[in-house]
């Protein structure tokens, strides 16, 4: 399903004329400098493309014939390629001569008895051209190990774009099949050529620099049956080794083609986003051009909204909300279709290979219910953010939080953020593992930010909303004196007796019951609250010395909380409790700073904690 979607998706952005999009047998790459030459093959010139429009110029993307599947061998590119093999010389590589002549006997034999102007020009350059010419002008160091083209001085065009150069180009194609077997592509369900090796995918943030493959198979223990067989009968070991993973070799061209086209690295791209070390990537499969755009527009806001973009934010909030009461897209957006279809594709880097994260689809209508669930599923007052968490601060919120640095993703479960991307968007259950996960870092770490306290209300409530879990009571969204919930209540203790502590002793405290105490009394509150209790009555004592009024409403919130709990303390909390454990903790502990004026507060302060992790750049 995967590769027919992309198939379907390159075709359509083709006939579309989208562009960037490379036809069959070019691809897009990194283009820094061209060569001018004469008719007879002298140099002119030689132009610098690159784009300076930013602070360092970086190579162009330019359309060029597909390069040639790089390992260990000498292999030369098409009409282009990187100076050690057009020009013989670089800057550290050793086989620069043997790469030069490659490059050499490929045109020489394939232009030999051309009429074309240009490329007869390059067959002139090669037969006179020595590596030593290129210590003089207009040649320059800084031309070392970058990609070259050429380009017949008064023309516009490139050699490779030249009519004569495509039919050699095609050519070369063909031959490079020859032999090669035929199959049913599983792609089109068609007969056809089967491409031995898949191009390889560049993009995926963590893989080899020059791109890793979806499918590949390099030993004879990765084959099946069917595929031993074919490769067995051969003379030529690498014309079968296609035969594992049956791509027509067109098929093949266009699924990664357009993957290459989804993963490229612009500040115009939104149809990538960076999770982790999960490169996720999406598309609208609809062909009208204004839809599919911003549909992908619609669905890139509501999944990863920047947090310093706060009117964005607002208006990815109201969305949310209106999805949430049932109100239809179109209602929201004319421009907006329910039944548009949607493709979302996580890619991770696996030694030198891509491995599939996950892969969902459905309509624009169904994820963004599922997002809007999502979103109500952690909705926690008072709300902990700024800006709607993305998937991404939600998975650094279970990373170590080390004083004076940063979280790093890094530092996450790479599973982790694959699981949990899935459950957004399916709107299956999130990952045991991520209460697991977050109630492990608050207890080692002792950082109960809002953003965890979310998480666990997130997971507990989407599992009793889905009826995997069997508790009566509903997990609050606010502060809830009602509960009777054991972890809850004892949660919203706890954070009453280190007000208490804070009270009594205002900055004189250097670590609270909460930096030395909270793992202890989520998991087993038997060991630890009597003692908490006995303490707390000393800080009692000197609160009523010094803030009367503040004494008697903290020893009246122990007794109201104590009074819900049975005769004695649980022995230990099961994992779902001491998420609710976190979740009272919370609740309690904003209550203290949010008072209202008739409540006759001295001081009215509000203190909600903000997640203020980095999100990184998308693209």
């Amino acid at each position: 399903m995967i590769l027919q979607a992309l198939n379907s998706y390159y075709q359509r952005l083709l006939a579309r004329g989208e562009e960037g999009l490379a036809p069959f047998g070019y691809s897009p790459e990194k283009i820094s400098y061209e060569i001018l030459l004469t008719p007879d093959g002298r140099v002119v010139d030689v132009n610098d493309v690159r784009d300076t429009s930013g602070k360092k110029p970086l190579p162009r993307m330019m359309n060029v014939p597909q390069p040639e599947k790089r390992t260990v061998g000498i292999k030369s590119n098409f009409l282009w390629d990187k100076t050690s093999y057009v020009l013989g010389v670089s800057a550290s590589n050793t086989r620069s001569e043997k790469e030069h002549e490659a490059f050499k006997v490929l045109h020489q034999e394939h232009l030999a008895g051309t009429e074309d102007p240009g490329l007869k020009a390059l067959i002139f350059f090669l037969a006179a051209w020595t590596p030593e010419r290129f210590s003089s002008a207009p040649f320059k160091e800084e031309m070392l190990d970058a990609n070259v083209v050429f380009r017949l001085d008064g023309e516009n065009s490139y050699l490779h774009e030249r009519p004569a150069a495509q039919t050699v180009r095609a050519t070369l194609l063909a031959a490079q099949e020859e032999g090669a077997l035929t199959g049913i592509c599983l792609v089109t369900g068609e007969q056809s050529t089967l491409a031995r090796l898949h191009a390889s995918i560049k993009g995926v943030t963590g893989s080899q620099a020059n791109g890793a493959s979806i499918a590949s198979f390099n030993d004879d223990a990765y084959l099946s049956y069917f595929g031993a067989l074919r490769k067995a009968s051969s003379a030529k070991k690498e014309n079968n080794t296609g035969a594992n993973a049956p791509v027509s070799i067109q098929a093949t061209f266009a699924y990664t083609t357009v993957l290459n086209y989804l993963l490229r690295r612009s500040e115009h791209n939104r149809q990538r986003i960076q999770i982790g070390d999960t490169s996720v990537v999406f598309w609208a499969d609809t062909a009208n051009a204004a839809a599919a755009e911003q549909a992908e527009f619609t669905f890139s806001s509501l999944i990863n909204t920047g947090p310093d973009d706060l009117q964005e934010a607002a208006r990815v909030h109201v969305v949310l909300e209106k999805i949430s009461k049932g109100r239809p897209l179109h209602e929201i957006d004319p421009r907006l279709h329910e039944d548009t279809r949607m493709y979302v594709l996580g890619l991770a880097p696996n030694a030198s290979r891509i491995s599939i994260r996950f892969w969902q689809e459905g309509t624009l209508g169904e994820f963004a219910r599922r997002l809007a669930e999502h979103a109500n599923d952690l909705h926690l007052e008072p709300v902990p953010w700024k800006t709607p968490p993305t998937a991404r601060r939600l998975v650094l919120a279970t990373v170590p939080h080390r004083e004076g640095s940063m979280p790093k993703m890094d530092d996450a479960f790479n599973n982790l953020v694959g699981e949990f991307m899935r459950a957004i968007l399916s709107g299956g259950l999130y990952p045991r593992s991520l209460l697991a996960n977050t109630i492990m870092r608050i207890r080692t770490d002792g950082n109960l930010s809002g953003l965890r306290a979310a998480l666990c209300k997130g997971i507990l409530a989407r599992e009793q909303r889905l009826g995997i879990n069997n508790q009566n009571e509903e997990v609050p969204v606010s502060l809830n004196k009602q509960s009777t919930s054991p972890g809850y209540r004892l949660g919203r203790l706890f954070a009453v007796l280190e007000a208490v502590q804070r009270s009594a002793l205002g900055g004189q405290v250097n670590a609270t019951i909460r930096d030395r105490y909270y793992g202890a009394a989520s998991a087993t509150p038997a060991s630890v609250f009597p003692v908490l209790l006995r303490n707390t009555q000393n800080h009692i004592a000197k609160l009523r010395k010094d803030k009367p009024g503040l004494a008697v409403n903290l020893e009246k919130d122990i007794r109201e909380i104590v009074e819900g709990l049975t005769d004695s303390f649980p022995r230990s909390l099961r994992i779902e409790e001491q998420g609710r454990f976190a979740i009272g903790y919370y609740h309690q502990s904003q209550s203290r700073f949010v008072k209202s004026d008739a409540a006759g507060a001295a001081e009215t302060e509000t203190e909600i904690e903000t997640d203020n992790n980095p999100e990184g750049d998308p693209a």
